[in-house]
């Protein structure tokens, strides 16, 4: 005979999903539309095997009961979607390199911080996922700065001798997910050595190190890169991300496409009100603001710049 436990939950009905729709758009704002019906079975049906339930009812009233929120997570991380990789939509790499940063350092004079005050270049990568892209934010910032004179494109970092240069001025990565799982993973930054191929060579010779006996096959991020990056599990729902303070560049891409219009704005709002004046807002190639406010204006396909007040010193356009 087959023990109850191994056929699985029941289907998830109507009442059910309408109940995982609701909870999920308001912890995360994802819009749930019909068609995802077979992907919240998908995601979470392996988490009713492994806690010996044979509902998706009963799932959604240990998630919300008194208790509950360990598993609210686990169930948040089963449905979040962490597609990504290294320099993803490489052309905005590019012109942070060959464009905004040189902007920025020529604004600034030889040898100044980028930023007007003197204080630290920030950037935030509001949905970091595995890693990748703060990764790629940070060695595109340290490898710019390090070398103003070059003004060369994202990839051609030089020889160095040692690894990497730590003579940029001061940067900091702020790394922020919702899932807990994909931030762990973050924070250890080690990889597949097959994911190699998607970094430009002048990076990869200069910031990653090839891992070796135990570690072989993998690879990882020098320690003055990984100084640079900072994790911390968000929500782009939360109405306070002021907390963090303002940012010179802000990467938010193929976040937007999981929201309804409202969500959607609201989170762009935010976002913008965490832009330091003359600051970049990078989305994906999907996504764009069409208006929704006047005080950015479209740099490039998908490239945001929040507009300086009239005058303000060291916050010049790139074009």
């Amino acid at each position: 005979m087959i023990a109850i436990a191994e056929l699985g939950p029941r289907p998830l009905s109507d009442d059910e999903f309408a109940l995982f729709q609701g909870l999920i758009k308001r912890l995360s704002g994802i819009a749930l539309g019909p068609q995802k019906r077979p992907l919240v079975t998908c995601r979470l049906a392996p988490r009713l095997r492994a806690l010996g339930l044979r509902s998706f009812g009963e799932y959604h009233r240990r998630v919300t009961a008194p208790g509950g929120e360990g598993e609210l997570v686990n169930m948040l991380d089963c449905i979040c979607t962490n597609e990504t990789r290294f320099f993803r939509e490489r052309e905005q790499f590019e012109l942070l390199a060959r464009e905004i940063l040189p902007a920025w350092q020529e604004g600034a004079g030889r040898g100044a911080p980028p930023t007007r005050g003197g204080r630290p270049l920030r950037a935030w990568s509001a949905a970091c996922s595995t890693g990748e892209e703060p990764y790629s934010i940070a060695m595109t910032l340290l490898d710019g700065l390090s070398s103003p004179d070059r003004g060369g494109a994202a990839g051609q970092a030089p020889q160095r001798a040692g690894g990497a240069s730590t003579g940029a001025p001061g940067v900091g990565v702020l790394a922020t997910d919702l899932s807990a799982r994909v931030l762990s993973q973050a924070q250890r930054a080690v990889w597949p050595i097959e994911r190699a191929s998607e970094i430009p060579e002048g990076h990869l010779r200069a910031y990653m190190l090839r891992g070796t006996g135990a570690s072989a096959g993998l690879m990882t991020v020098r320690p003055e890169l990984r100084r640079l990056v900072t994790f911390r599990r968000f929500n782009l729902l939360d109405a306070a991300p002021g907390r963090f303070g303002l940012f010179d560049l802000i990467f938010c891409r193929n976040v937007l496409i999981y929201f309804d219009a409202a969500t959607r704005a609201s989170v762009v709002a935010r976002l913008i009100a965490s832009l330091a004046p003359g600051g970049y807002l990078f989305l994906g190639q999907a996504e764009g603001l069409h208006g929704t406010d006047l005080r950015v204006r479209c740099v490039a396909p998908s490239v945001y710049r929040l507009q300086p007040p009239t005058g303000l010193q060291g916050s010049r356009d790139h074009t």
